[in-house]
Order: structure tokens, then sequence, then C-alpha cells
């Protein structure tokens, strides 16, 4: 059976160039399942997509021009269904063959296997492989469907169809052509209202013939390139870009580098057919204005690459990724500065314009700031963020740390009134930054203002000193003892307000800096500042939030390889010193690599069920009433090592309290192989209870180690 390699085209209006390389491979990758799945491609099959704003297409090597024949086991009815008491089909086994093609001839030809309980007949038969225009006709009309198309447009059809002006199709941009090129044959498929051809079209403006022709499936990304003057493949395409970028960042030369922004380029990649880099260049006399402020307006406004110098900081060039490529490019650089410059003017009056306002004159604004319907105003929020700020600070240093997190906490969101911000959201914080440096306030406050929010992703920086650590752990814990407090929680797709993500700021915050403060008492002193407000609820502002938090906290220490038994041991205990957690994890996962690990925990779960059955129980052991041996020698045993282990447990040393107590392994089996605990004698039992009791305390202080049980 032949085989050759497969080109499937959409040549479309130009596509949304966020989700372009999303629906290039959706439209690939979903061809090429489809195929597998129907025996036309191999699954080592090679794939490659192609996507440009105008087109979606795939490569598919070693596609067959028709599928192989399989056999196919269908399960008809139970025998005593399909078979009378003298072995006769019965009318229902009849018309059950008949809906198949098939009468009584068949019968003896049935296949008899157990399902389940009972025998069941099987009609065995040999279906027809696919052809390879049947299948891609399926498999194409699955692509389309399965698209992750963020907005389908309707749209009339002006010919071949049924009513051309009234026949609508749905798709996320018009599409004008098919191609479907089996090696150099025309596979007939139809999809959108049109039928496949061998015709596509390049650039717009610099394709050197209209329409393209291809010869077949392998020419399809040179074909495209020479005669129409299109990179097809949006690898390539990225892959040029950034290649031409780096080169004409050179040509500037004083060290100059673009812009990283993995973003940026993916949509720039979306936007062109054909990129052609060019330098531009803005006044030096916007450099006044903060350079975050400038770069981000050329960014997001004009998809251009801001160039930085050798020291990081924003020259007043610029590079443009270009659809054409004219002789003189001139005309296409002059256009883009004569773009920008209103851009970057707005940017500069804006920053002026908020410098003529102090920060603290902005804050009484916040009281007309909704923050939430249920919480308030800004206004509100920044008080609470205010004494949630000083009762912290006074926990953790000075009057001076204390005054300047109160000062930070006050000010931190008054930027949300300015100008600057307004226009540009993004850069909340750090425009609170440059103002309060403007206005003269102390260096740790300024900072302050902009590091509250961080960390604002995963693997973000932290705040970066004690004064910005203090605001952006009240700023988070107000949000979330706020949003729990009135029931506002998330849920399995939806978090709008980020309280996952605030959640293990918070973590992150006490365990890497180690901060001496309890969980418990935080989420406690924070709750007692909503005083007042109808609905809140301080239980789930505590209690349900503190499960969120160490929820957050076991799902972050899987991710970083520890194991769900060594999870659940450390944080089953519900440690409130988060900074500890690091250390003790270490110690239970040390402790579960010593050979004495299993048996102990095993015993520890022994222990805790026998407990659990004896409330009566108490620590207290006499030892006048150890009789046996074994538990002699356990009450010795651990007069020994349970004062050095909880020495090393009262000096931090986890791992080495938990070795210490390894050495119980032999006196703690043999106390269970000659011990009866439930001794009928009631003191004896009491006093054997009240050894395990010590026993079991002393093996949990760092962790449950039971849970390490398998």
């Amino acid at each position: 059976m032949s085989s050759a390699s497969l080109l499937v085209e959409l040549f479309v209006e130009e596509l949304p160039p966020k989700a372009l390389k999303k629906l290039g491979d959706a439209f690939a990758g979903v061809l090429r399942d489809q195929l597998v799945a129907q025996g036309l491609a191999q699954p080592g099959a090679v794939l490659t997509p192609y996507a440009s704003p105008r087109r979606l297409a795939a490569h598919i090597t070693h596609v067959a021009e028709c599928a192989a024949d399989k056999a196919v086991s269908q399960k008809l009815m139970p025998v005593a269904v399909g078979l009378d008491a003298s072995g006769q089909p019965t009318p229902a086994l009849l018309k059950r063959l008949g809906a198949l093609g098939a009468d009584a001839s068949a019968v003896p030809g049935l296949k008899r296997a157990m399902d389940g309980k009972a025998e069941a007949l099987f009609y065995e038969s040999t279906a027809k492989g696919a052809t390879l225009a049947e299948g891609l006709q399926k498999a194409l009309a699955e692509a389309i469907a399965k698209l992750p198309i963020p907005k389908v447009m309707s749209y009339q059809l002006e010919s071949g169809c049924e009513l051309p002006g009234w026949t609508s199709v749905s798709f996320v941009r018009p599409a004008h052509g098919l191609v479907a090129l089996h090696g150099d044959a025309v596979v007939p498929v139809e999809a959108l209202g049109l039928k496949a051809g061998r015709e596509t079209h390049g650039h717009r403006f610099e394709a050197a013939v209209d329409p393209v022709v291809l010869r077949d499936a392998n020419s399809y990304a040179l074909q495209l390139q020479e005669e129409g003057a299109v990179i097809a493949s949006f690898e390539a395409r990225r892959a040029e870009i950034a290649r031409q970028l780096a080169a004409a960042a050179v040509t500037v030369g004083g060290g100059s580098v673009p812009i990283e922004d993995e973003a940026l380029l993916d949509e720039v990649t979306a936007l062109v057919e054909r990129p052609n880099v060019l330098v531009c260049s803005f006044e030096r006399e916007f450099l006044e204005v903060p350079q975050e402020c400038l770069i981000l307006t050329m960014k997001a406004n004009q998809k251009y690459f801001p160039l930085l110098d050798a020291s990081g900081r924003l020259t007043n060039r610029f590079l443009v990724v270009s659809n054409i490529s004219p002789d003189d490019a001139s005309a296409v650089i002059g256009g883009n500065e004569r773009v920008v410059r209103p851009r970057l003017a707005d940017a500069k009056f804006f920053f002026d314009q908020d410098r003529k306002k102090s920060l603290a004159s902005r804050v009484e604004s916040l009281g007309k700031v909704v923050y939430h319907n249920k919480l308030g105003t800004q206004g509100e929020r920044v008080e609470r963020v205010m004494r949630i700020a000083r009762g912290i600070a006074e926990k953790l240093g000075d009057a001076t740390l204390a005054a300047h997190a109160t000062q930070a906490a006050q000010l931190a969101k008054a930027d949300l009134v300015t100008d600057m911000v307004g226009e540009f959201p993004e850069l909340q914080g750090i425009m609170g930054r440059y103002y309060a440096q403007h206005d003269g306030l102390d260096a740790s406050v300024a900072d302050a203002i902009e590091d509250h929010y961080k960390p604002r992703f995963a693997g973000d920086e932290l705040p970066r000193n004690s004064v910005g650590l203090v605001v952006a752990l009240a700023d988070k814990l107000e949000t979330l003892v706020g949003m729990f407090g009135i029931g506002n929680l998330p849920t399995g797709d939806r978090d709008p307000f980020a309280l996952r993500r605030h959640a293990l700021g918070v973590i992150r915050m006490l365990i890497e800096k180690d901060l001496p403060l309890g969980l418990d008492a935080l989420l406690q002193e924070t709750a007692a500042q909503f005083g007042g407000i109808a609905g809140f609820e301080s239980s789930r502002a505590t209690g349900e939030l503190q499960d969120f938090i160490l929820d957050r906290l076991a799902g972050s220490l899987r991710e970083q390889g520890a194991s769900a038994q060594e999870v659940e041991a450390v944080l089953a205990p519900r440690p409130q010193r988060l900074g500890e957690v690091p250390k003790l994890l270490a110690a239970v996962r040390a402790f579960a690599a010593l050979p004495a690990a299993a048996a102990l925990a095993a015993a520890n779960k022994r222990i805790g069920n026998i407990l659990k059955k004896a409330p009566e129980a108490d620590a207290h052991v006499s030892e006048l009433l150890l009789q046996e041996p074994a538990e002699k020698a356990l009450h010795a045993a651990m007069a020994q090592v349970v004062p050095a282990a909880n020495a090393q447990f009262e000096a931090g040393d986890y791992t080495a309290s938990l070795q210490t107590l390894a050495a119980l392994r032999e006196p703690v089996d043999a106390f269970f192989d000659g011990v009866m605990v439930n001794a009928e004698q009631a003191d004896l039992r009491l006093n054997r209870l009240g050894l395990l009791m010590s026993l079991h305390a002393a093996m949990n202080r760092v962790a449950q180690l039971e849970r390490l049980a398998v």
C-alpha cells in the first residue's frame, strides 16, 4: 500500500495573533491524531505544524492512500438470549444479525466467549479500511470543530453552496482557500464551503506570483518562501525575528540588547509573514520618564522592542518588526517614529501631572474607590493593612520598622488614583515608588510601595527589605482573611482575587525569610481588623483559611520532590512556624531513609490506635509497676534516648533528634512481642498505657511518624 506526505492548509483572513500558535498546534495535532486513529498514518509519523497570520496548515509524513482492513468483533447478546434450548437462533439474534448485514447462515460461525459471568455471542467480520478521502474528510471536520477558537465569526458564502449570499458558516475568521495534497495529488475533501485544490496565496504585497500553485506536499514551505515571500512555520519565523533583533541591536552598538519578552515575540511572530527588523528612535527628552512607562507603552500599544544599554537602562532606540521589505525603509521608519511619539508624550504628561500632588495627599481619594461591596472601599482596606502591618512590624523589629511599615502601608495603594496607573494598571506599585522618591520619603518606604505586590507569580522575587516584607505580608493576609471571612472562596476553575497566589506568597515569605510568626496568631490578629463587617465569619477566616494555606504548602512541597507521606507527617500536627517546615521535612526524609524507620512508623501507628481506645490514660509511669523484662528495657532505653532527643529538638536539630529516637526500634519491637498492654490488672494496664503515651509524645515532636507507615 503506497504512502506519501500529506499537506492540508486553510487559507483565511488575519487570525487573532495571541491565539495563533495555539490554533496552529491544535489544528495540526487533531488532524494527525485522527488519521492515526483511522489507520491512515502511523503513530510515528512526523508532524510539522504551520501557522502564519493568514493560514493554518499541517504536513504529515507517511500517510497511506487507504487504511488496512481490520478484524472487528462485535458482541451480540448472551448465549441464553440468542439461542433456544435446541441451539437454534432466536428471533432476537436474527434481528441483530440482520442489522449487521448478516443472516441465519452466520450463526454457526458466531464465537462464544465469557463476558463477565455469562457466556456471550460475538460476530466477527472484517471492516474495510477507510480511504484517505473519507478519513481526511472526517479528520478535517474534527480538527475544525476542536479548534480552541477565542471567538467564532459567522459569515455568508458567496459561491459553492446551495444559497449563495445566504448560506452561512462559522469559523474564527472567514476562510478563502483549502489545500489538500497527498504527494502531488489533490485529495477531494471539503470544509467551510471550500473544495480542496493545490492553490494558495503568499504575501499580500511581496509575493512573486499569485496564486502559488503547489507542486506537491513536500514543496509547501519552500514554494511559499520563494514564490510567496512567506515563512509559513511559526517557529522558523520566530527564530528569524529573534536573529534579526539581535543583529539589529549589534548595529546600534554600545552593548545594546532588545528587551526579552517571550509573549511579545510570540505576538509579533503572529502578526507578520515575512519579518524585516528596522531600527527607529525617539527624542532623548522622553528618557526623563521612568523607563517602565516607556517600555510598557512601546510593547503593549505598538508591539515594538525597546533597546537597553549594557547596564540595562532604556535607550532612545527601538526595533520594529515590519511585514514589508522595501528598498528604501525610511518611510516605514519615519512612520513608526511618528506613531510612537504621541504615546511617549502622553506618558511624560501623566508623569509630570502626577508629581504635582504628593502620594499622601491622594490617600483620601481612596475612600471613594470601592474595593469590594462587602468589605468597603480601598481607603478602609488601607486602614486595615496599616494596623496589620504595624502589628507584624512590632513583633519583628523596633519602632523604626513599625513606623516605616505603617507609612508604607498607608501609601501603598495611593498610586491607584494617579493618571499614569489609570492608563497603565500594570504599573501599580512601580509608579508609587517613583512618586515616593519624588516626595523625599525614606528609601525603604519607597521600595516597599513597589514590593508589597511581590511575589506576583511563581518564582518571582520577594520584597527587597524588611519594610516591604511586612507590608506585603499584611496586604496578602488582609486579602485572604477578608475574602474567606465573607465566604468568597476560590473554586476549581475560578479564583478572581488570586487567593491561591496570595497564599503561596504568604508561605514563601514566612518560610524563605524564616519569620518568627505563628500562622494561627497571624490569622486571628488579621481577622480582628474586620470587626463590625456584616457577614464576616471569623471561623472561616481562620480555621478554613489555615487549612487552605497548609494545603497550598503541601502541594508546593510535593512539587519540590517530597512524598505525600513525608508531607503529611510534617503538616498533620499543623505547624505554626512555617519557617521550621523545611527543617522538619528534611529531618523526616532523613529518618525515612533509616533501616529502623518502617518498623518505628508502624509501631507509632499501632501505639496511636491503642491510645485512641484508652482515653483514661496519662503519661505517668511508675517503675514499681514495671514487671516484664521488655517493658523495663523500653523504659530504661527511653530514659537514655528521650532526653537526648528532646535536647536536640529544643536546639532545632530535628534530624539528629529523629535519628536518636531510631535507637528505640529494638526495645519497642521487644515490648510489643513480650508485653500485654491491656492487662486485666488496672494499675498495670494504666502504667503500660502511660509508658506508651510518653513514647508516643516523644516520637511525634518533630512529625507524625505514623504517617510514614505503609
